[in-house]
C-alpha cells in the first residue's frame, strides 16, 4: 500500500515533504513502543549508535528520497515490481561480494528478476521515465542499510533502531525543507494529515515492526518469498483507488520475478530487503 498512499499524499506535498512528516509520526510511533517495551536504556548504547547512524544514511535517507522522488515520476505498480530488485541487489551484495559458489538455483533466479525489471524498464527506450530509474537506485542502495541493521540488531531490539532511524532521519529532512522554504502551507499539512499518518503509524511502523519479528519466526528464506507477492497488493489498490489499470508489461514483468525470488530465496540466510510497503 506504501506507492498508493504516498502518491495520494503528493496531491498537496512535494515528495520529500510527505517523506519528512510520515517519518515523523513513525518515530513518535516507536517512541510509543520503545516505552511500553522499557528500552529506553538501549538508545544510550554507543556501540550499535555508528550502525545505526550509517542505516539511517542508507535507507531513512538515501532510499526513501530516491523512492518518494522516483513515485512522483512513476506509477505505484512500476515501482513496486522494480522494487523486487532488491532481491538480487542483496544477493550480490551478500553472496558475490564473499566469492562464495554459486548454485545453478541462484543464477537462474537472478537472471529472472533482470528479465522481470527489463520489461519493466523496456517502455522507456522510447518514453523515458525518470522515476523508474530512481526506484531502481532506490533497490539498489537498500542492501547497504540492511548489513548495518543486521550489525545494529545485534545490540539492541528493532523498535530501538526504528525509532533512532525515523527520529534521526525526520530531524534532517524537515531542516532541509524548513531551511530552504520548500515547505507547504499549514492548510496543504492539514488536508494529507490522515495520509501522513497512516504511512508513518502503519507502513512505517506497524509493518516494520512485523517484518523484524516476523523473521524472528520463520525464516528469511521464507519471508523474502512471501514479500514477493507485494506487486499484487498494489497493483491491485492502485487500480481500486488511483483507477490506475496493470499494463501488460507489468503483468509480464511479474511472473519471472516472482520465481526468481523464490530461486534465490533458497537457502539465502542474509540480506533481507526493505519492503517497499
Amino acid at each position: 500500500m506504501l506507492p498508493v498512499v504516498a502518491i495520494l499524499s503528493f496531491n498537496k506535498l512535494a515528495p520529500i515533504e510527505s517523506l519528512a512528516w510520515s517519518t515523523f509520526f513513525s518515530s513518535i510511533f516507536f517512541a510509543v513502543v520503545v516505552t511500553v517495551r522499557g528500552n529506553w536504556r538501549e538508545v544510550k548504547n554507543k556501540s550499535a549508535l555508528k550502525d545505526i547512524l550509517w542505516l539511517t544514511f542508507f535507507v531513512g535517507l538515501v532510499f526513501y528520497v530516491l523512492l518518494y522522488t522516483g513515485l512522483k515520476r512513476t506509477s505505484p505498480g512500476n515501482a513496486i515490481i522494480i522494487g523486487l530488485t532488491q532481491v538480487f541487489f542483496s544477493y550480490v551484495l551478500f553472496h558475490l561480494w564473499r566469492k562464495e559458489f554459486i548454485p545453478k538455483q541462484h543464477i537462474t533466479g537472478a537472471f529472472l528478476i533482470m528479465i522481470g525489471a527489463g520489461i519493466v524498464l523496456y517502455p522507456n527506450t522510447t518514453d523515458f521515465r525518470v522515476g523508474d530509474v530512481l526506484v531502481l537506485a532506490a533497490a539498489f542502495v537498500a542492501p547497504f542499510g540492511n548489513f548495518f541493521q543486521q550489525r545494529a540488531r545485534k545490540k539492541v531490539s528493532s523498535e530501538t533502531i526504528l525509532f533512532l532511524r525515523s527520529l534521526i532521519s525526520s530531524i534532517v529532512l524537515l531542516v532541509f525543507i524548513y531551511g530552504f522554504g520548500g515547505a507547504s502551507p499549514v492548510n496543504a499539512l492539514k488536508q494529507s494529515f490522515w495520509y501522513l499518518i497512516t504511512t508513518g503509524v502503519v507502513l512505517f511502523g506497524i509493518t516494520k515492526i512485523l517484518w523484524v519479528e516476523g523473521i524472528h519466526r520463520i525464516s528469511v528464506t521464507k519471508a523474502s518469498a512471501l514479500a514477493g507477492i507485494q506487486p499484487v497488493v498494489t497493483l491491485t489498490f492502485a487500480w481500486l483507488i488511483l483507477s490506475q489499470a496493470p499494463t501488460l508489461w507489468q503483468i509480464f514483468s511479474f511472473v519471472p520475478m516472482f520465481f526468481g525470488i523464490i530461486l534465490l530465496s533458497k537457502n539465502l540466510a542474509d540480506g533481507d530487503g526493505e519492503p517497499l510497503g
